[in-house]
């Protein structure tokens, strides 16, 4: 076992209690410390009874993005074994919030804070067969208390970026400890799995690729939801711009202005708060263009208004309506989700902040997506893709086969976990 994991689990009860004093005078820490006020009391409301004999899995999400790679690991394990019990914690309030009536979970709960005490109290609610955590987020104690408990632990989704912290020299012992405790580790990538074996000497993890592949491929059939705007856009092509931001917009309408008689545009913002709203609202009428929002929908309305996405979950969906669709982010930090649209079999459009996303790189690298970099490029780029229907056929198969290709790493995660099970209910 690594000194440091000594010194964590010696310093994190200290953290706690110190930020717990203090949580009244910081709005997030306050927060943080309220939700999990009777995390305990909930968790073992919901837990069932200790006398029940069905399989338990734990899976472990840090936010709502990485729960979206469980998402199909889930639904595969549930439509194998409906009487697996799911327990689903997050560390994220917007995870939390957005999932806690999850329909497949048993409970859905907020992480404690990582002690020894409340991995023990953890594990003897959960008395987890199994524990999944999604991509990283590892909690020392509770890994540890769940391995004890006897858990099988399963690292999916898992990433090792060459510049990250597991890899400077304090940190990498005790990320060595911890990707020790894990049985099975299964990485998104090659690169991955190799960082794996080089640095922690995990040499049996596996490549098994992005659940998030299946996850899109899931959901981009389900589009009930929209089905009353495809009347709007029957007649003309439509770009779907999903998770704008400010610069974004900019370049976005200052194109639209110019392909407005022959381009729809439907433009569903990264913050779809009142104020953010109201902002893009004064821009486009400062740029002379109609609009109508997505929650008050007129009468009247039609494909030559930009029509305003106010609302979020929405934006998966809305990409089965494009012809073609820009990602935002990418003129900020990092690009968003590209493989959302590009499983419609539509080419994307991005700009040039996209380094730390594997997938909008290959996309962009085999044809399937362009990368944006000013307004003469963005106007250049719409203009092909709109005048030449070929020309957007051609990036879209691309696009799709690119997504397609990657399928299948939820079924290889889910079987190792079903093959756990059905060992441990054989040993038992």
């Amino acid at each position: 076992m690594a000194p440091q994991f000594f010194l964590y689990s010696t310093i994190v009860p200290l953290l706690a209690g110190s930020l717990k004093l203090f949580s009244p005078a910081f709005p997030k820490l306050r927060t943080f410390f309220e939700v999990r006020k009777n995390l305990f009391a909930e968790l073992e409301k919901n837990a069932g009874n200790p006398a029940e004999k069905n399989p338990r899995l734990w899976v472990h999400a840090a936010s709502a993005g990485e729960f979206e790679q469980a998402r199909p690991i889930i639904a595969e394990i549930k439509k194998a074994r409906p009487e697996v019990s799911i327990f689903i914690s997050f560390q994220s309030e917007s995870g939390f919030t957005l999932y806690r009536n999850y329909a497949d979970a048993k409970a859905v709960f907020y992480h404690p804070v990582d002690t020894k005490k409340n991995a023990e109290k953890t594990v003897a609610l959960v008395r987890p067969d199994v524990v999944m955590v999604m991509r990283y987020d590892f909690w020392p104690n509770h890994l540890y208390a769940a391995k004890k408990h006897g858990a099988a632990l399963i690292l999916a989704a898992a990433v090792l970026q060459e510049h990250s912290v597991y890899f400077k020299p304090f940190a990498r012992q005790f990320y060595h400890y911890v990707f020790s405790l894990f049985d099975s580790i299964f990485t998104v990538s090659d690169e991955d799995q190799k960082r794996f074996a080089k640095t922690f000497n995990r040499k049996d993890a596996l490549q098994a690729g992005d659940p998030r592949f299946d996850q899109v491929l899931q959901r981009s059939s389900r589009t009930d939801r929209i089905d009353h705007l495809k009347k709007y856009y029957a007649d003309s092509p439509v770009l779907v711009a999903g998770s704008t931001w400010e610069k974004d917009e900019k370049l976005l309408f200052r194109a639209y202005t110019s392909l407005a008689e022959k381009l729809g545009m439907i433009v569903a913002p990264h913050d779809v708060s009142p104020e953010n709203i109201l902002r893009l609202e004064k821009k486009l009428s400062s740029d002379g263009i109609p609009f109508a929002r997505n929650s008050s929908l007129p009468e009247d309305f039609s494909a030559n208004r930009v029509l305003i996405i106010d609302r979020i979950g929405l934006l998966a969906e809305l990409y089965a309506l494009a012809a073609i669709a820009y990602v935002g982010g990418g003129f900020g930090v990092n690009v968003h989700n590209t493989i959302e649209p590009a499983v419609h079999g539509i080419p994307v459009l991005f700009g040039p902040n996209h380094h730390n996303s594997p997938e909008a790189e290959k996309l962009a690298e085999k044809g399937g997506a362009t990368v944006i970099h000013d307004d003469p490029s963005l106007l250049h780029t719409l203009n092909k893709l709109v005048d030449s229907p070929l020309e957007r056929e051609k990036q879209g198969i691309i696009a799709g086969n690119y997504v397609r290709n990657h399928l299948g790493a939820s079924c290889k995660v889910a079987e190792k976990i079903l093959n756990t099970i059905k060992v441990n209910a054989y040993i038992s």
